[in-house]
């Protein structure tokens, strides 16, 4: 085994992390508007991001990361997110992936992978797309991946792909380091509703040949794949969060910026409250009439409400590594399914507060420019996602309950 890369600062914890995010939220808002114009966050920004080491807080010890669990990071991003939710969908985009790289591939290409700085950021476009053509020692891959937020400042795109040489066909992980892949000039500006500076770019390969050992079969959501032996990488880093289920956090990442988006329309909203006065007599500040009041009060408590649900579904989603690590039962379709609607919920409490704080905020709100409306827009931007929509969603919940098959997931 390798020698591990040297850790940062080895005595940083889960909260000098998230002190560190919330002393960034000031840089965040100033930079809004040329965030969302560029498409990404801007490389100054980046840098600090890296130096704060957010970009390793779920990368393994050994290459240099600090191996916190999944609720440190995301109290983090929800931090970064309430400085900026479409710049918290960018990093947490590019930064919650070290933990599939760690669980399925071989130490080997973790080597690789990771590198001699130890410094690794990728999108996963998990949707497969693009064609694969096996030759000898691995494949070409060529296609475009749509929506592959984060790319802007990655060193890898984690991407899927469908192996058309076995039926049914076997989605192909592979990673591809910056340098053998285009990043397309389609985000940022006026070209979306929202989350305009998420950094959700295309990415284009042509006829690249990636090694088989770059390449990883595994189930993405962790409902088809018998994991009782484990990955390579909890054999490697003898830590559970590697077992590689990704379902939870997987929503998780897409939840966490629209809790961020409710935080800052609460702070948008109390700045409104304390500086705007009423328009009917008596003539006071907004901040002492009851209507306003509770409005606050009713999205203060639907924020908490969406925060609660998040944590307490990574607790779950941690509880149930560990149970495997005990006793060596893995989660079920049932609890992953069940994590991905609990996520899916905190998520649409949350929008539910941005959207009520925007409807009584006055006409300024919506104005060009506003960040009231910015955050208006992030939120319906996580509304429009392919992987928020509950209704469609909850028959698999009902269906693995039941006890029958689950659809398109048992293929």
């Amino acid at each position: 085994m390798r020698q591990a890369l040297p850790i940062p600062e080895p005595e940083l914890t889960p909260q000098d992390l998230i002190n560190r995010a919330i002393a960034m939220r000031d840089i965040l808002r100033e930079s809004q508007d040329k965030t969302d114009e560029r498409g990404y966050f801007s490389d100054e920004i980046q840098q600090k991001f890296v130096e704060a080491g957010f970009y390793r807080i779920l990368q393994p010890k050994m290459f240099g990361g600090y191996e916190f669990d999944y609720e440190t990071f995301f109290r983090v991003m929800v931090e970064i997110s309430r400085g900026h939710p479409a710049a918290g969908w960018c990093l947490t985009l590019a930064a919650s992936h070290a933990p599939v790289i760690a669980s399925h591939w071989s130490e080997a290409a973790q080597i690789e992978i990771f590198g001699p700085s130890g410094h690794f950021a990728a999108p996963h476009r998990a949707v497969p797309g693009g064609t694969c053509v096996p030759v000898e020692g691995g494949y070409i891959i060529n296609g475009v991946w749509a929506y592959s937020s984060g790319i802007p400042h990655s060193t890898h795109f984690l991407g899927t792909t469908l192996l058309q040489t076995s039926f049914p066909p076997r989605m192909l992980h592979f990673v591809v380091p910056r340098g053998q892949y285009t990043i397309l000039d389609d985000w940022g500006g006026d070209r979306t509703l929202g989350m305009r500076g998420s950094g959700s770019n295309g990415v284009k390969l042509d006829n690249v040949f990636v090694p088989e050992h770059m390449t990883a079969f595994f189930d993405a959501l962790g409902v088809k794949q018998d994991l009782r032996d484990g990955t390579s990488g909890t054999r490697l880093h003898d830590n559970p969060m590697y077992l590689g289920i990704l379902m939870g956090p997987y929503h998780a990442a897409l939840t966490t910026p629209v809790i961020g988006a409710a935080r800052a329309a609460l702070d948008e909203y109390r700045d409104i409250l304390l500086s705007q006065n009423t328009m009917v007599p008596p003539i006071v500040k907004r901040a002492f009439e009851t209507d306003f009041q509770v409005s606050y009060g009713r999205a203060i408590a639907l924020t908490d409400a969406a925060e609660g649900v998040l944590m307490e579904a990574l607790r779950k989603h941690m509880g149930y590594c560990q149970r495997w690590a005990k006793t060596g039962v893995q989660s079920t379709p049932e609890e992953n399914f069940r994590l991905w609607g609990m996520l899916q919920t905190g998520a649409r409490l949350a929008c539910d507060a941005v959207e009520l704080l925007f409807q009584t905020a006055g006409s300024t709100a919506a104005r060009k420019g506003s960040r009231m409306a910015r955050y208006l827009g992030d939120a319906q931007m996580y509304r429009g996602h392919a992987s928020s929509q509950y209704l469609t969603f909850a028959k698999y919940i009902g269906r693995s309950n039941l006890g029958l098959p689950a659809g398109m997931f048992d293929l």
